[in-house]
């Protein structure tokens, strides 16, 4: 068995179609030890990927954008969130977007991920940051739901099914991103570019698993809810509505390929709050679809 490690943010839903690749033997079947590997911190992530921790990774893709603007050969090679699962969550009391004023609002970090889609939100309700109210970076959506329900934020966008539970719990939603951005990657399976060249039969033995891993999760309600039961730690009722919300609005991809028009709403949201003139703004520079392309010929 040949080894190889995947970093993941936390563990979260997003991580369903990996848990299921390692827990129905997919990885197995293609010779391959995996291991994954959950980072709390989302820079971490990509940062095991270009110091060579982690030979793959579902990370935050605006990072591998900056990667890439850097100069760096990291790059998207498949999808993972493909359209955005979240509700923008508040604690009771607050009954609108512009009841934010001057709260603290938690993202998973500055640089990156969700702070570019509250800024746009935000902006588009007459709230602009930093003088409307205050960004808190305090990592992924579980330690966002854990700060909010101790008061140490205002408000924070949760991803399904931890949205669906805290508005059993009283918090209140203030709307969904996905109803102005339809499409935007907010997650994706990365990799290095140079590691995954040498590494051609690891590549594509990897990508064959995770492909049927992808088909799997649509295919197999019952197991994919016992798998995320299992690894998330979530009672089945959330387990079985986290996976219609993902199934039916096609957020994680069925053919596992990254989204070209989510990646170009992510360079756009990004771009309004960033300063980036090297940026090429082309989604298909950030995009290799070789690598799936060549293992779904081999299936």
């Amino acid at each position: 068995m040949d080894r190889l490690t995947l970093a993941v943010v936390s563990r979260n839903y997003f991580n369903l179609p990996a848990w299921i690749g390692l827990h129905a033997g997919f990885f197995a079947a293609e010779g391959l030890d995996l291991r994954i590997d959950h980072i709390e911190g989302i820079e971490e992530v990509n940062d095991r990927l270009r110091d060579g921790r982690a030979q793959l990774a579902y990370g935050v893709t605006e990072h591998v954008i900056l990667d890439a603007e850097a100069g760096g050969g990291q790059r998207i090679v498949g999808g993972n969130v493909n359209r955005l699962p979240f509700t923008l969550i508040a604690r009771p009391g607050i009954r609108d977007i512009a009841g934010l004023r001057g709260k603290r609002i938690g993202v998973s970090s500055l640089r990156a991920g969700s702070s570019s889609l509250i800024m746009r939100i935000l902006a588009g309700h007459g709230l602009h940051w930093p003088g409307d109210y205050e960004l808190v970076a305090c990592g992924p959506i579980l330690a966002r739901w854990n700060l909010l329900r101790t008061g140490e934020i205002d408000a924070g966008l949760q991803g399904a099914p931890l949205d669906r539970m805290a508005l059993d719990e009283g918090f209140v939603s203030l709307g969904s991103p996905r109803d102005a951005v339809p499409e935007f990657q907010f997650t994706s399976l990365d990799v290095e570019a140079g590691w995954a060249a040498a590494q051609h039969d690891l590549m594509l033995r990897f990508c064959r698993a995770f492909l049927r891993a992808h088909e799997s999760v649509y295919e197999d309600r019952e197991t994919a809810t016992r798998i995320a039961m299992q690894e998330s730690d979530i009672a089945r009722r959330y387990a079985e509505l986290a996976w219609e919300d993902y199934t039916r609005d096609a957020i994680f991809p069925r053919d596992g390929e990254a989204s070209e028009a989510g990646v170009q709403a992510l360079i756009e949201t990004s771009a309004l709050i960033r300063d980036l003139p090297d940026r090429p703004r082309r989604a298909a520079d950030y995009i290799d679809r070789s690598w799936l392309a060549a293992a779904r010929a081999s299936l």
